[in-house]
C-alpha cells in the first residue's frame, strides 16, 4: 500500500462492489469481468486486503491477503467472495443472510520485519491497536488484524492467542524465537 488514503468514494465503491460480489457468489451466479480502466489509478495499484463480515456484532468471516498480488479492487473482490464462502470456521453464508452482514475492509501497508530477543521485549515493541501482527514459525503462520486489540487488549494474551491460531502452543512465543512481521491497516465499513 502506498501512502495515500483511499478517498471516502473509493471506499464506498469498495464496499459496493463487496456486497454486490457476495450477492452474485452466495446465487451462484458468475462475477462479471472487473474492467480495471474503469478505477481510480489507486484502486488498481497492487494492494493487499482482509475483508470481515459480521452479523449482529459476531464473526462470520475474514479472508484477505497478506501481501498484495493484484489490483487492490480485485483483491477486495476476491477477498469478499472468500470470506462469504470458504471461511472454514463458518458454514457458507445463503442468499437470505446477505442482508444481515456488515461489511469491513482492511487495507493492509507492507508487513516490517520486528526485530527482538525475548519475549518481553516483544510485548514491548507491540503497539495495541495499532499493529497487526504476523507470527511466523517454519511453514505455519498467522495473523491478527489491529482490530483484534479491541477483543484481546493484553499483549501476552494477544500472542498467545495468535499462537493458537497458527496451530502452536499458547506459550511458544515465549519459549522460541519466532518470525514477527507488523503492518498497519487503514479499515471502513459500511
Amino acid at each position: 500500500m502506498t501512502n495515500t488514503s483511499l478517498t471516502n468514494e473509493e471506499k464506498q465503491l469498495l464496499l459496493k462492489l463487496a456486497r454486490q460480489s457476495i450477492e452474485l457468489a452466495v446465487s451462484h451466479q458468475l462475477l462479471p469481468v472487473l474492467i480495471l480502466d474503469g478505477y481510480s489509478p489507486t484502486l488498481r495499484e497492487p494492494g493487499a486486503a482482509f475483508v470481515t463480515l459480521t452479523e449482529e456484532g459476531e464473526l462470520r468471516g475474514c479472508i484477505g491477503a497478506l501481501e498484495p498480488y493484484q489490483p487492490l479492487v480485485e483483491d477486495v473482490r476476491e477477498h469478499a467472495v472468500a470470506a462469504a464462502l470458504e471461511d472454514y470456521r463458518f458454514p457458507p453464508v445463503r442468499p437470505d443472510e446477505v442482508k444481515l452482514l456488515e461489511i469491513e475492509v482492511s487495507r493492509l501497508t507492507l508487513a516490517q520485519p520486528l526485530d527482538y530477543q525475548t519475549g518481553q521485549e516483544l510485548i514491548k515493541k507491540l503497539h495495541p491497536a495499532v499493529d497487526g501482527v504476523i507470527l511466523r514459525d517454519g511453514m505455519r503462520r498467522a495473523t491478527f488484524l489491529p482490530q483484534v486489540w479491541d477483543k484481546i487488549p493484553d499483549p501476552a494474551d494477544f500472542l498467545s492467542q495468535l499462537c493458537l491460531k497458527m496451530g502452536a502452543p499458547h506459550d511458544l512465543w515465549q519459549r522460541k524465537k519466532l518470525q514477527v512481521f507488523t503492518y498497519q491497516v487503514e479499515d471502513f465499513h459500511e
